[in-house]
């Protein structure tokens, strides 16, 4: 028995089920399943570029014989998408699994979207676990569902499942040999002609999967009291059994295709039929196509955004709910921040400064679009930053107008910025590019992409030449700078935006404040009696600089400080030193 996260659960039931082979695209909350994944012993497991790339490698894994490993977070279900969709007529050899973790309440994405939408659409089943014990075993089950069925399995989590450790039995690998690969254009190559009959084919596929439905221990029927019953799945079910501890519940394990018969069965033994889940009316739309009443709960209904609880579900029952410790009132606010040094800083002071209109991206710098900096003005997906600033130039052409400025990471360049520059160089594009390298994936935990050369496993590799790149393109203007050099960030940021009938890429280029080995942390800055209390210095949001209240002066923490200087830049009255015989 051990105690296991959903994530590791997940990676424990894969690698029993003699999965060979993991690839993914680190993103919370599905980042530690490959992780977890790749340091077990008989394993090939690899970051991708993209969940795309991904998924494509995993459908030639497949297809060679391996049993396969995706991992990716629902928005890269979208990204994925193009090659998800025609998986389902290929079908599979090895069987393939794609873990798809959704964050309901959006604790570290900019949506809540609903992956079973996606299953729905691409005629692929769905196996969506309640804990750690049952994301162990659900895998293994949807890796033989696989190949009995001769389709892609989705495993659905969500973050609670994904994060929270439960006990788990686990169990020996059984290794797989590799299932001879078929030379076969009519499965595999999806042309129209080879396509159409692939398509009834995958009807009569997912018809099987229905019938298996019915009667597979994965949908759970719990009849008890006649008065409620409730239909529910994945975190949702550990909600219901706590708040309804007396109603009957039909916990569905697969949540495509629906189990109509169970579904009618509860509907028959009830008075009254609910539908509870997260942040979507997925489950509630399929249990209404069955022509099965589902009523609204007595006293309110379930918000449709955001993480249920027990209590919240309580209320909407019109129960009372639990006598709870008070919360303490006092606890000081603390917003979310770049990290003390954080090489982001000062190019979003800058932008900020030089009044640029800024279209961001995914990534941990996102947090420039905050105050005090206020650096970014949108944030829509992986590699928009530079699309959409293209899109401003060509709206904006020919009227007087800020500079417009993309911002992006490093890996999120390579996951998709690549392609939109290419094609804004490919149309002749102006503007100015700035690539925020900082040596790593910070988002997500510090994975690493192909511009630093770290592989997944530690496997020797390549780093790519991320300028050589750039300038492959046909761009010329491209300078490397060190974003904690003010003078020389606001000197090139200047110089790129008044060229403003060339294309224009800066690389920022620094590590990561919290990569171990890399990142030297430095004796720490502090406040003399010079302080002016103009509060320039604050203006950089720095976590470790705050502002006497009685008298409005700066002062450093040095816990924080990590030494980085930039603070010591804008201080127009030399009030900010280092700590004399401060070591680190």
């Amino acid at each position: 028995m051990q105690l296991l996260s959903g994530n590791e659960a997940i990676a424990q039931g894969a690698w029993e089920a003699g999965a060979r082979i993991g690839v993914g695209y680190p993103g919370t909350p599905s980042t530690e399943t490959m992780e977890s994944f790749g340091a077990k012993e008989n394993v090939y497991a690899e970051w991708c570029a993209n969940e795309k790339v991904a998924v494509e490698v995993a459908v030639g894994a497949s297809a060679a014989g391996a049993r396969v490993l995706a991992t990716m977070k629902h928005v890269g279900v979208n990204v994925a998408a193009d090659p998800l969709y025609t998986a389902a007529y290929t079908g599979v050899n090895g069987g393939l699994v794609v873990l798809a973790a959704d964050d309901p309440g959006m604790h570290s994405s900019q949506n809540e979207q609903d992956t079973r939408f996606h299953a729905q659409g691409a005629h692929i089943p769905v196996v969506e676990p309640s804990d750690s014990a049952e994301a162990r075993e659900y895998t293994m089950q949807a890796f033989e569902a696989s190949e009995r069925f001769d389709i892609p399995f989705f495993v659905r989590s969500t973050v609670r499942v994904s994060h929270a450790k439960s006990p788990v039995e686990v169990g020996e690998r059984v290794e797989r040999d590799l299932i001879p690969y078929e030379k076969d254009p009519s499965k595999w190559v999806m042309m129209p002609a080879y396509a159409k009959p692939r398509r009834t084919s995958l009807d009569a596929r997912i018809a099987q999967v229905a019938q298996w439905a019915e009667t597979s221990p994965l949908n759970r029927l719990e009849l008890n009291d006649t008065s409620i019953g409730v239909i529910c799945a994945g975190a949702s079910y550990q909600y219901v059994r706590d708040a309804l501890p007396n109603a009957s519940i039909l916990k569905l394990g697969i949540t495509w295709p629906i189990a109509t018969g169970l579904i009618a069965k509860l509907a028959n033994h009830v008075d009254a039929l609910y539908v509870v889940e997260e942040g979507s009316d997925y489950l509630s739309m399929q249990v209404k196509a069955t022509s099965v009443t589902v009523s609204e709960p007595p006293a309110h209904a379930l918000p449709k955004e955001g993480e249920l609880t027990p209590g919240i579900i309580r209320s909407a029952f019109g129960l009372a709910l639990p006598e709870e410790l008070p919360t303490q009132q006092d606890v000081p606010g603390r917003p979310p921040a770049l990290c003390a040094g954080c090489p982001h800083r000062l190019v979003f002071k800058e932008l900020s400064r030089a009044k640029c209109i800024v279209t961001g991206d995914i990534g941990c710098y996102t947090l420039g679009a905050l105050p005090p900096l206020a650096g970014m003005d949108s944030t829509l997906d992986m590699g928009a930053s530079i699309s959409m600033a293209h899109g401003f130039e060509l709206a904006l052409a020919g009227t007087e107008h800020h500079p417009v400025v993309a911002v992006i990471g490093d890996s999120t360049f390579g996951h998709s910025g690549f392609t939109s520059l290419l094609s804004t160089a490919y149309n002749k594009g102006a503007g100015t590019i700035c690539i925020l390298d900082n040596r790593t994936t910070g988002m997500t935990g510090h994975q690493g992409n192909p511009f630093n050369g770290i592989t997944l496993q530690n496997r020797p590799s390549r780093e790519l030449d991320l300028e050589g790149m750039v300038r492959s393109l046909g761009i010329s203007d491209v300078q490397v700078v060190n974003p904690n050099n003010m003078k020389d960030v606001r000197a090139a940021i200047k110089g790129a935006t008044s060229r403003t009938e060339e294309l224009s890429v800066i690389i920022f280029r620094s590590p990561c404040v919290l990569l171990k080995k890399v990142f030297e942390r430095q004796a720490p800055y502090t406040i003399t009696s010079d302080c002016r209390a103009c509060g320039v210095c604050v203006t950089l949001g720095c976590p470790a600089i705050a502002r006497i209240e009685e008298t409005g002066e700066a002062c450093i923490d040095p816990d924080q400080c990590v030494g980085c200087g930039q603070c010591q830049a804008y201080c127009g009255f030399g009030a900010i030193v280092r700590m004399e015989g401060a070591l680190r």
